[in-house]
């Protein structure tokens, strides 16, 4: 017993010295901790994939192709990063199983996601500490989480941005939105951007989230925006969808509905019309020539984005989901740029948690995006006054059009802070 004990205690502290001497030396590091020079940062990017609704393969694929491309450089300060996938199927299950993967593998943030079911992944991301960084927007979470900065205004500056831009150019407007929690929020939010231009407010029309017939839709859109008599027929009607991937069908029945060739005005935003759907559907000859659309962006011909098509063209490797002029894939370029630029503000031989990131997010001057987006802070100073989303800090829309088959920047229109807007907007969530 006395030996057993005796040699017992000797391999304890035998193991004890080996792993004292191998910390100090820095022979290994867990995943998603920094270990110093050299380690290895664990990050997450979800997203939908093969759903009967909006899918955004196109935001995993970059946030890969981004993985490859600054390991190729070394990594980020010598710290070589380490991105885990996720298909968030676009369900409150489906975004919770990721969240918990991300807590599960040690990740130190969720860079560049997408996902209506804010509750759902915010939840297990709050409980770990783990920052959620440059989300799409879609949920409103995304901008009330103290552990979520986001990198753009999300839906709320898209939509009021849309009020605007129609409120310059129609006397009668249609919503065709979807028939859900998040979609609930969107006619407050375009008629806030509808009033600012002393616009009537909008006729309010829902779709199921999934449907495949927009006939309804079309007809009762198309009634509300053509009117009868003659004093109706001089108004210039528009119809705004927002309905992600199934804009194009909607616009495909209201095509056929308007039989009269009334042809309002058409207008979407950003995520559910793009340069490839007007490219899919006829270019110069697409049913989107002349549609307005409102982005967060520069419009994608830019060459402001010319250090990520780069990175693409040669990082993608053929992944055709990985669209430069996808509003997703440009929003993970934008997020993983911040988290470089976080990471780089770390001392090489510091150690890097999710807890620490998010106390750099909180603390650190203002992170500059290439010109793509003002230079972004989230600090408590910069918080906002907006009703329901008091963590947008990036307000800016812009405006554009298409022509001759190109998503182009609007003849007159320069950049604008919806903030206002949404301040004076009634309280949404």
């Amino acid at each position: 017993m006395t030996i057993s004990r005796r040699a017992t205690s000797l391999s304890r502290t035998f193991v004890a010295t080996a792993m004292g001497a191998c910390l100090v030396a820095g022979c290994g590091v867990l995943p998603g901790g920094s270990g110093g020079s050299g380690g290895t940062i664990t990050v997450m990017t979800f997203a939908p994939e093969d759903t009967k609704a909006t899918n955004m393969p196109g935001m995993t694929g970059m946030a890969k192709a981004y993985e490859r491309w600054v390991n190729s450089k070394g990594g980020i300060n010598g710290r070589k990063l380490r991105v885990l996938t996720c298909n968030e199927k676009n369900t409150p299950t489906g975004a919770a199983d990721c969240a918990r993967k991300a807590v599960a593998e040690k990740a130190v943030a969720v860079v560049g996601s997408y996902s209506q079911h804010g509750r759902a992944f915010m939840a297990p991301l709050e409980a770990e500490g783990i920052p959620f960084i440059g989300g799409y927007g879609v949920s409103s979470e995304e901008f009330q989480s103290p552990l979520s900065y986001p990198v753009n205004g999300g839906q709320p500056t898209l939509i009021a941005g849309a009020g605007h831009q129609l409120g310059r150019a129609c006397d009668q407007v249609a919503l065709v939105r979807p028939d859900t929690l998040a979609g609930d929020t969107l006619p407050v939010l375009l008629n806030a951007g509808l009033r600012a231009n002393k616009m009537a407010d909008a006729s309010d029309i829902r779709a199921a989230e999934d449907s495949a017939d927009f006939g309804p839709q079309a007809r009762e859109a198309l009634t509300h925006t053509t009117g009868t008599g003659k004093e109706k027929e001089k108004e210039k009607g528009c119809v705004t969808a927002v309905l992600g991937a199934r804009t194009e069908t909607f616009f495909d029945a209201f095509r056929r509905t308007d039989v009269q060739r009334k042809k309002p005005q058409i207008s979407s935003v950003l995520g559910s019309v793009s340069q490839s759907l007007v490219d899919r559907t006829g270019g110069k000859e697409s049913p989107f020539e002349g549609a307005y659309l409102t982005s967060w962006y520069p419009v994608a011909s830019d060459p402001v984005w010319t250090p990520m098509r780069k990175v693409v063209t040669e990082f993608a490797f053929g992944d055709d989901n990985v669209d430069p002029d996808d509003g997703g894939v440009q929003t993970t370029w934008i997020a993983y740029t911040v988290l470089s630029e976080v990471v780089k503000r770390f001392k090489e031989d510091e150690e890097i948690t999710a807890r620490l990131v998010k106390r750099s997010l909180n603390e650190s001057q203002p992170i500059r995006t290439g010109g793509l987006t003002p230079d972004l802070s989230w600090r408590y100073q910069d918080m906002r006054a907006v009703s329901g989303f008091p963590r947008i800090v990036n307000g800016q829309v812009t405006f554009q059009i298409v022509q001759a088959g190109r998503l182009v920047a609007q003849p007159g229109e320069q950049p604008l802070d919806m903030t206002p807007t949404l301040v004076q907007a009634p309280r949404m969530a």
